[in-house]
């Protein structure tokens, strides 16, 4: 364990100091930035005497209120509320099943994209006269979220409903990388061709999906963005609600795109503890320095080696700082633990292919490539995607 230790850190401090020669960058939390939804005067006027649909969870607020409160408060006629994944108040944990149900506090009737079906149905939209997303994004494509957009732009073209998104800022979007999605693998984590790290906002990425037709039938949706003021894609941005009951730190939204690929394997990833998503184990893993026991909490019912003791890798000593200035997938960490394991040929399951987006990651790692040889892989398909990108950013570009 202790090699593994100085090995991953001379990578890691390597890493940083070459970004960090490159950037020259600040990474302090950048106070200044306004979200779409607290610019009530660019959209309040586009909404009177409309009825109102409303794409929205536990982020969908203005300072400590939500949206939907103060669309209420200020007279709007809000008759829908659309939630995606883990639910309107954001307690459901991954992949559980959201029901239909009535807001409690409003009593408005909430529609549910994360259970019996994903894009809002005819009967859904009767009388809706526009809708309204607005939802915090973390910029990684296998986060569902963007999934819901697809589908809910997707339903507003085919029934002639004028959208607006109300942009909020990427948490990751001051770097692009990862494999590009081959489409043969496209599913509900994985929608578009984009790599896994796309750097761009939901308004900015409602606009690629519009522009390059990736809607169903090449259908359009009359689309608004209301963008975020004093924002650019050198900011960094923490985000002020947790997006999701598992991604409850800045450490993890920033180790996601890289230790996520590792929910298609048999370790896990410390759902069930207080710290998701910066751990990763298993009960035969071979180096017993670190451990960790998944208990049942609120946002994981039943995590994977309930009650067992995992052993395996402390991320948590990576600071957000060094997590910032790194800007790449790391893919060493999937590759070393691979080898740890060695379980002939079963640490990996079919979910990899998904969240990779391809068939190739799995049987390079399982062939002893190494993570150069992948990166280069990659190159090409992320060189055409960075100019497909810019022809639909609403922010000055990141200039690392």
């Amino acid at each position: 364990m202790k090699l593994y230790k100085i090995l991953f850190s001379f990578t890691l401090l390597l890493g940083l100091q070459l970004v960090y020669a490159c950037s020259g960058k600040s990474d302090t939390q950048d106070t200044t930035i306004k979200t779409g939804a607290e610019q009530t005067s660019l959209y309040f006027s586009l909404l009177k005497d409309k009825n109102v649909a409303l794409v929205a969870n536990h982020t969908t607020v203005i300072g400590r209120t939500h949206l939907a409160d103060s669309l209420i408060k200020s007279g709007v006629q809000l008759t829908r509320i659309f939630t995606p994944e883990h639910g309107f108040r954001g307690t459901s944990g991954a992949g559980d099943a959201i029901e239909d149900t009535l807001d409690m506090k409003t009593g408005i009737p909430v529609t549910s994209l994360y259970g019996s079906r994903v894009k809002p149905v005819p009967d859904d939209l009767k009388g809706i006269d526009i809708m309204i997303y607005d939802i915090q994004d973390v910029g990684v494509r296998f986060y569902t979220y963007i999934s819901t957009l697809h589908y809910v732009m997707e339903a507003c073209a085919e029934n002639k409903i004028p959208m607006i998104v109300l942009d909020r800022p990427d948490p990751l979007g001051f770097y692009v990388d990862g494999p590009v999605l081959d489409t043969a693998y496209r599913s509900f984590v994985g929608m578009h061709k984009i790599p896994v790290v796309y750097g761009m906002t939901a308004g900015e990425l409602a606009q690629m999906i519009n522009g390059e037709g990736w809607l169903k039938g090449n259908v359009r949706c009359k689309l608004t963005v209301i963008p975020c003021d004093a924002y650019n894609h050198d900011s960094i941005y923490a985000l002020p609600v947790n997006p999701s009951p598992n991604l409850n730190s800045m450490e993890g939204i920033y180790l996601y795109p890289s230790v996520c690929f590792f929910e298609g394997t048999v370790m896990s990833l410390g759902r069930g503890t207080e710290y998701p998503f910066r751990v990763i184990g298993h009960p035969e893993y071979p180096l017993k320095e670190f451990s960790f026991v998944p208990r049942k909490n609120t946002a994981n019912k039943n995590p994977v080696y309930l009650d067992q003791t995992c052993y395996g890798i402390d991320l948590r000593s990576l600071t957000n700082k060094e997590l910032i200035q790194f800007r790449q997938i790391n893919i060493q960490w999937l590759i070393d633990v691979y080898r740890s394991m060695n379980r002939d040929g079963k640490f990996f399951t079919n979910y990899i292919d998904k969240l990779a987006g391809n068939g190739k990651l799995r049987k390079q790692i399982i062939e002893g490539l190494t993570e150069e040889q992948i990166r280069r892989g990659w190159e090409d398909d992320l060189r055409i995607f960075r100019e497909q990108r810019k022809k639909y950013l609403l922010y000055n570009d990141f200039t690392h």
